[in-house]
């Protein structure tokens, strides 16, 4: 793809490496100039040191060939205006860090996709990963569902049955979802089946329409959530 990068700041940065690594052409814009700089000297890419808010800096970036736009500064103000320019030049992706959430409807009123704040992502996963230390990692899904991690310990309730079986004991609702299997000597993760057996030390994909409380832990084998709260 050719991608237009606005920002070679703390989240620039890695999206750049990420971006370049994967093969892609990549042209990034930076005001800083230490910034444009230090990414010219790092990375495999056009930098531009310009402002990304005026019409010629986006034509000089190639805006009329670009798959896509990603605009990672600190400012919302800047981000909504490159966005809004982005749209003039009809980029078929255009992505945006919001760090107001009140400014996230006007992203949406453009037709921007959206990401938040990730400073307040990491801060709710790292408060999360104390919280419940029996998750491996999870992805929130609305207001309560998640998709999440977990190993079966010994002597889970669930270890030595089938889903079948765990949903006839009332283990797994119908609110829950084993999504894949990660098992040691196997390359691939097992895709379950209702006469699949869940083993001990077996790494779940597991949803849940109602989040990973301590509760459903509990069927897994980890009761130590429960302390935490």
């Amino acid at each position: 793809m050719y991608i237009i990068i606005i920002g070679a700041g703390d989240i620039g940065t890695p999206l750049i490496d990420i971006a370049t690594r994967s093969g892609n052409e990549v042209v990034v814009i930076e005001r800083d100039e230490i910034r444009a700089n230090r990414a010219a000297d790092q990375f495999d890419c056009l930098v531009l040191n310009a402002d990304a808010t005026t019409k010629d800096t986006l034509e000089d970036a190639g805006a009329a060939q670009a798959d896509a736009l990603i605009s990672t500064t600190d400012q919302d103000a800047t981000n909504v205006m490159t966005c809004l320019l982005a749209k003039e030049f009809e980029i078929p992706a255009i992505l945006s860090v919001v760090h107001n959430p009140e400014h996230m409807g006007l992203f949406k009123q453009i037709g921007v996709n959206t990401m938040e704040n990730p400073q307040e992502l990491i801060a709710e996963y790292l408060y999360r990963a104390v919280s419940r230390p029996a998750i491996v990692d999870y992805m929130r899904i609305g207001e309560k569902a998640e998709v999440f991690e977990i190993t079966v310990t010994n002597g889970a309730p669930i270890a030595g049955k089938t889903l079948q079986e765990a949903t006839q004991a009332g283990l797994l609702t119908d609110e829950m979802l084993v999504v894949a299997i990660e098992r040691e000597g196997n390359d691939h993760p097992i895709t379950p089946r209702g006469n699949t057996t869940i083993e001990e030390g077996d790494l779940l994909t597991v949803y849940s329409g109602f989040g990973a409380d301590p509760e459903i832990t509990d069927i897994f084998g980890h009761y130590e959530d429960h302390a935490s709260r």
